[in-house]
């Protein structure tokens, strides 16, 4: 089978134009980490940036790599036709027999739409829900998000939806769907905490600080906590001091010593985080399939999430994890309690989580999952 998977180069998300190495969001790498193990699946990711880089032909012996350079005013001005033109051109050329878009974001769901391929989407982040939660302006990214997924979803062959939650929130416009969550970077399963018992325990609480992430009702409700036991709380994540949610957050850390803001982490910091962490925390409001709680099951590491959106389905709560109302402080310093007062507990409940996660989370696993979609949606066709 000839795959053409259309994703977005990270190097071009965040500038890093003297990079030679091309790298994606997590979950789309640990799904090409799958098919890198796969005999029989030539892929070829496709990925428009807006310079010239340097990159490998190959990122695997049967995974190859084209970057598409598009002009500015290709991209979200002009509603992506600059990606577009330029993804079907390439398509072209490699004539694939199935295409899947990863994410509904920026262009890769309208390029694979407009491809005249068969073609797959997977989505993410619902735009669409998180546009209502945070009550995007018109004519803002998340408002022109939203209504290009809107756009996007009825004109595929089919979803591939990461939760029940996304599945829901599709239902009403992709004309079929199919559940299958994230993959897990391999190298999380070698992970394992190695906890000093002479130092306070580590809560580590991974995120973009906003509204919708409650990193800030976070703090406050482990108050009453770090009045009676020690810990650190430490956050990463890009934080912006412009954003009233930012400035309230430095606020918060400049007045308790126990919270720590250690800036973004790479994977592999995130992975040296997780060998010294006692528990992650998750205190979203709304989240679809966050990776933070696949990698910290794969790793070993307990997780207290709150009971939302997609969370559910990813941990069994006092099986897999502990759930907790995000809205409610007694609940959040509950649940934290919980793992903090219970190391034979914090054991049981990540040794499971760790097992779980090898049978759903996997990229062999999920790889394998998506070949049957792509089988599927072309069976369909002819």
């Amino acid at each position: 089978m000839k795959l053409a998977i259309i994703t977005t180069d990270s190097r071009e998300h965040f500038k890093e134009y003297a990079n030679p190495v091309p790298y994606f969001g997590t979950a789309p790498e640990a799904l090409l980490q799958g098919f890198a193990q796969l005999p029989g699946v030539e892929v070829h990711v496709i990925s428009c940036v807006q310079q010239p880089l340097k990159s490998p032909e190959k990122i695997a012996p049967n995974i190859f790599y084209h970057g598409l350079v598009v002009p500015k005013n290709g991209w979200l001005r002009t509603l992506y036709q600059g990606c577009i033109r330029a993804t079907r051109k390439k398509l072209s050329e490699i004539q694939p027999d199935i295409i899947h878009g990863q994410g509904t974001e920026r262009d890769c769901a309208l390029s694979a739409i407009f491809s005249s391929f068969p073609n797959v989407l997977t989505v993410h982040g619902n735009l669409r829900l998180i546009s209502q939660l945070s009550n995007s302006r018109p004519l803002s990214y998340f408002w022109l998000a939203a209504r290009l997924e809107a756009f996007t979803l009825p004109r595929t062959q089919g979803v591939v939806c990461i939760t029940n939650y996304t599945r829901s929130a599709v239902a009403g416009l992709a004309p079929k769907t199919w559940l299958v969550p994230n993959a897990v970077d391999e190298s999380f399963f070698d992970v394992r905490p190695k906890i000093n018992p002479d130092k306070p325990p580590i809560i580590l609480c991974v995120g973009v600080a906003c509204q919708r992430k409650n990193q800030n009702a976070f703090i406050r409700a482990l108050d009453s906590l770090a009045a009676r036991k020690k810990f650190r709380l430490i956050f990463l994540g890009l934080v912006s001091r412009a954003e009233p949610y930012g400035c309230e957050f430095f606020e918060l850390l400049r007045t308790r010593p126990w919270c720590e803001h250690r800036g973004f982490a790479d994977r592999h910091q995130l992975k040296d985080w997780l060998r010294g962490t006692t528990l992650l925390a998750l205190p979203s409001l709304e989240d679809n399939c966050p990776m933070t709680v696949l990698e910290a099951a794969a790793a070993g590491v307990p997780v207290v999430a709150a009971n939302v959106g997609g969370v559910p389905e990813l941990i069994e709560d006092g099986k897999t994890g502990l759930l907790m109302n995000p809205l409610d402080a007694a609940s959040i310093a509950g649940a934290v309690e919980r793992i903090l007062l219970n190391p034979e507990l914090a054991r049981t409940l990540a040794a499971e989580a760790n097992r779980c996660a090898l049978e759903r989370f996997h990229p062999l696993v999920v790889a394998r999952r998506h070949l049957e979609i792509y089988r599927e949606v072309l069976a369909a066709k002819n």
